[in-house]
């Protein structure tokens, strides 16, 4: 008997998860079908052709330990909220998020992001005088300078003077819970970018969902991302306005969080709507020597969270393969692929820092430091 109510149990939350897959993947196939007018079909090809590349960075500690990219954790994390507008949550109430980073050569990126929520809920209790709010807002800021450069002539003598290169991205994020353990998001990113002289503006989306089972061990996310289009290039020739794609990207992320251990992984799956993540002209460029389980592998981000009961604090390390396939110098040794992070909550704030390599000669600095409105407000 004891084992027929197991099973029964458990094939109860495989029809549960079934239908709540269903669910996510319904509202992401009818937000792509609402993104036709956008020239979604025009975004598939293959690596290298696209502008905005900018936008998959990852935009705090958290993330950057992450392996750069995560859709499926839903915690008290802000950021990844960016990677997947779903993410947002209760904990994300009156947050505000301040990140910088130090990529290369004299490169920088920081940001700014506070969450909101509002409105009320029937399915979740609270506490007396905190009441559910289950529509969740966020809104953000990113920078991203390149530094200053020299100009060139056509035979590379180098000038004396010299011009600057930033982009520029306003993220405004919507979810909303549909119960205990479902919830949908959207974003809306305008970009501007500016090189020298030339100048480009570009409008994207996002569009994601969340499942977590009610103990939060498993946790479930899909989410398209960059549906868009660019209203203004960067250059006009005989032909006119020449507009270029945003990088989209449809992303499965899976996490799972042990019961009676403090370790959590997770496993992220990006770019499924293209099999052929060379740099190319079209999606049907050779991949050369490039073998198919290695290919598989791009699209992989594997991550394990060290984080106890109370959260206080967190270790994380992670493996991007398609990074390290691209960035890793033959014959010379680096970490490129593997990230590396720490937070930790102190009192009303946390603090989180992150390193990863890019190339042999430099390191990726990363800290993020997240302040906790509602505790200072409170007594």
């Amino acid at each position: 008997m004891h084992f027929f109510g197991y099973l029964q149990k458990k094939l109860y939350l495989c029809a549960l998860i079934m239908v709540s897959m269903k669910k996510i993947i319904v509202f992401c196939v009818l937000a792509a079908l609402l993104g036709w007018p956008f020239r979604l079909s025009a975004q598939i090809y293959g690596a290298g052709t696209s502008v905005y590349n900018f936008l998959s960075l990852p935009y705090s500690a958290r993330l950057n330990a992450l392996g750069g990219d995560n859709v499926a954790i839903q915690d008290a994390e802000l950021s990844t909220a960016m990677m997947n507008p779903a993410l947002l949550n209760k904990a994300t109430d009156k947050v505000l998020q301040l990140n910088y980073a130090y990529w290369m050569q004299g490169t920088m990126f920081g940001s700014v992001i506070y969450g909101h929520n509002f409105g009320r809920g029937k399915w979740e209790k609270q506490p007396e005088g905190e009441p559910d709010k289950p529509n969740y807002f966020a809104a953000g800021i990113h920078y991203l300078d390149y530094g200053r450069m020299r100009y060139a002539d056509e035979y590379g003598g180098l000038a004396g003077n010299t011009f600057t290169a930033k982009d520029i991205l306003i993220d405004i994020m919507y979810a909303r819970q549909l119960g205990p353990m479902f919830t949908v998001g959207v974003a809306f990113k305008p970009v501007y970018s500016i090189y020298e002289s030339y100048t480009a503006f570009a409008l994207g989306a996002d569009v994601g969902g969340h499942f977590q089972l009610p103990d939060s061990t498993l946790q479930i996310g899909l989410t398209l991302r960059n549906i868009g289009w660019q209203l203004k290039g960067f250059y006009s020739d005989e032909n006119g306005q020449q507009r270029e794609k945003l990088p989209l990207n449809l992303e499965l992320g899976l996490s799972y969080r042990f019961k009676h251990a403090p370790i959590r992984l997770s496993m992220t799956i990006h770019n499924m709507q293209r099999w052929n993540l060379n740099y190319g002209q079209s999606s049907q460029v050779d991949t050369g020597k490039v073998l198919w389980y290695d290919m598989m592998f791009r699209h992989t981000i594997f991550a394990i969270d060290i984080i106890p009961k109370s959260d206080r604090f967190w270790l994380t390390v992670s493996y991007n393969h398609r990074r390290r396939a691209e960035m890793q110098l033959k014959d010379q040794r680096s970490i490129a692929g593997f990230a590396f992070g720490a937070g930790v909550r102190i009192y009303k704030f946390s603090v989180a820092f992150a390193l990863s390599q890019y190339s042999k000669s430099n390191f990726t600095y990363q800290a993020t430091l997240s302040l906790d409105i509602n505790s200072m407000l409170k007594k």
